[in-house]
């Protein structure tokens, strides 16, 4: 077992970090504030994004990337979708040619449309053999209370792959593989938007039925898209699909599902976003997988009108009003075998 850098102290980041300390890694993860990066190592917490759930006592954190990147095996990329490629140009100096990369990016870079695996093999020139995407139902602060869960790594080469799911598999925590990279990391960036959708159905005070029918649309939105930029169907059936999907749905742990409950109860996106200390990335994503959509001609009625609400400022009970009136068709159009 070599290294471990883990680039992001956010919620998930410390708890994937810890996971990987769980499984026996020797993990070093960066912070961009000082004060995190002590809290971690002296105090083995994290108390502004996991409050005062003990990590493990084997971590340690630095807020010098230069010290968190030397000589690491494994480098895992836990920043926002949005500062990925300027942190990894920042770093490309620092980096260890040989790394093996995982990203635990939920997010599509808005100008380009990249997935985050796409941009990190653009940015540092790396194969597409050592780049893994890691996703799955993994709120955070229940991966970090050892809660049981799972995840799914995603990669070319299995060799690679399995390296990864070793690196955080523990009794708590299972990690499954899967070739499908394009579905796996699709998911996770989907699911964002559709989240949002189903916090303004609670923000406005609708049943679990329409919960479970925008749920259940949106994982027919997300296979749609999937499949049309060449993943497996049977990816979105599982963990990295379904799986996540629930989870950040339902969750009142979920930062996407908060975004869109607020904005469900009348209250602005700048009001909601400026007394948040994460990044929901749906909120910037839903543009560039709409765009996406079209460019494949895939019909993603739930995420464009997300995009209405969120960036064109069209009330929710509209959004409402506009996709029930859509025209009916069979439950399965556009999935089906062609």
């Amino acid at each position: 077992m070599g290294k471990v850098a883990v680039m992001g102290a956010g919620s998930w980041g410390t708890a994937y970090a810890m996971l990987c300390a769980d499984a026996g890694e020797d993990v070093v993860l960066w912070a961009r504030r000082e004060e995190i990066a002590k809290a971690v190592t002296v105090d083995h917490r994290n108390p502004d994004y996991l409050g005062d759930t003990a990590l493990n006592e084997t971590m340690r954190a630095t807020a010098d990337p230069t010290e968190a990147l030397a000589g690491a095996e494994v480098v895992v990329l836990a920043v926002p979708s949005h500062a990925l490629r300027d942190s990894l140009t920042a770093w490309a100096g620092d980096i260890p040619r040989d790394a093996t990369f995982v990203s635990l990016i939920k997010g599509i870079e808005l100008g380009t449309r990249k997935r985050a695996s796409q941009v990190v093999r653009a940015v540092l020139d790396v194969p597409h053999s050592r780049v893994v995407v890691v996703s799955g139902p993994n709120l955070a602060r229940e991966c970090a209370r050892r809660l049981p869960g799972g995840t799914v790594a995603a990669g070319p080469e299995s060799q690679v792959v399995q390296r990864v799911q070793a690196m955080c598999h523990t009794p708590y925590f299972r990690v499954y593989t899967n070739p499908d990279v394009v579905g796996v990391e699709l998911g996770g960036a989907v699911k964002n938007a559709i989240a949002i959708a189903a916090g303004m159905a609670g923000g406005m005070g609708f049943g679990d039925n329409s919960k479970a029918m925008l749920i259940t649309r949106g994982l027919a939105e997300m296979t749609r898209l999937g499949v049309a930029q060449g993943g497996n169907p049977l990816t979105f059936s599982g963990l990295a699909g379904m799986g996540d999907l629930v989870a950040t749905c339902m969750s009142p742990q979920s930062r996407n599902r908060h975004v869109g409950e607020q904005l469900g109860k009348g209250r602005s996106l700048d009001a909601i976003v400026a007394e948040m200390n994460m990044v929901a990335e749906g909120v910037k994503s839903s543009k560039a997988l709409l765009a996406i959509a079209a460019e494949h001609g895939v019909e993603m009625p739930i995420v464009e009108h997300v995009v209405k609400v969120v960036h064109e400022g069209l009330d929710p009970r509209d959004m409402v009003r506009a996709l029930m009136a859509r025209e009916p068709k069979r439950e399965f159009h556009g999935l089906e075998a062609r």
